[in-house]
């Protein structure tokens, strides 16, 4: 029960990875604040994970609601301990063909969203002298990927967001590291053709695809106080896929 006693806000924990990183912080005893833009799906993850768990629908490419979710939780709860920055979404296609809204919306999503709900919420760790900020990146930010410019940089942004933040707050005690999945099994791989996913499998030294638990277990990990010494690190969950 690493998370006893711990207020644990997910970001995208409707489904697919961040469902999964709530249901591992529920089981190790956190009270967790979930949000997602989908309010049906939210509050049915909400109330599987339990009495602990409370949901709210909020779009993290909004200022206002980003701080205002932030604040409720702080005050509902007294204190923000870990924020786990996993909203994300694709809109993949070749540079040449990439519209301008489908750059902006990924951006706005996948690396504003992440700057707005650490900026709400370090407020409050900085007060209590204590945090644990973790980024849902990308091996893709690291390598690039072709036909998805627009999610490829805002994922290696949200890596120089993740080392920006852990030297600026690490004096407040706050650490901020990101996990940088590889190719993992969820709703955004599974559209794949056979031979797409056969080519990815092909670059994994482990010879499998990672699941969102893989992801998830690396996620605790860093939110935990065994990871106290780290900070400012990216851990790849991608099976030798990138080292």
């Amino acid at each position: 029960m690493r998370f006893n006693d711990k207020v644990v806000m997910v970001t995208g924990a409707a489904a697919g990875i961040g469902r999964v990183t709530a249901e591992a912080f529920a089981r190790e005893g956190a009270t967790l604040a979930i949000c997602d833009v989908n309010p049906d799906a939210g509050h049915s993850a909400a109330e599987a994970l339990g009495p602990k768990a409370f949901f709210h629908a909020v779009d993290v490419s909004k200022e206002a609601a980003v701080a205002e979710w932030a604040d409720e939780v702080a005050k509902r709860c007294g204190r923000i301990d870990v924020l786990v920055n996993n909203a994300g979404i694709t809109r993949d296609a070749l540079l040449m063909r990439m519209k301008e809204s489908d750059w902006d919306l990924v951006m706005a999503i996948n690396l504003k969203g992440a700057f707005l709900c650490t900026k709400a919420v370090v407020r409050h760790m900085a007060q209590q002298r204590a945090g644990r900020i973790v980024n849902v990146a990308s091996v893709v930010g690291v390598v690039g990927n072709i036909g998805q410019a627009n999610y490829v940089a805002s994922k290696a942004g949200l890596i120089g967001l993740t080392k920006t933040v852990a030297r600026e707050f690490a004096a407040r005690g706050i650490t901020a590291n990101a996990v940088a999945p590889g190719f993992i099994e969820t709703q955004m791989t599974a559209v794949l053709s056979d031979k797409i996913k056969q080519a990815f499998l092909n670059q994994i030294p482990l010879g499998r695809a990672g699941t969102p638990r893989d992801v998830a277990d690396a996620i605790l990990f860093l939110a935990s106080d065994q990871a106290a010494y780290l900070t400012g690190q990216v851990l790849h969950v991608s099976g030798g896929m990138v080292m």
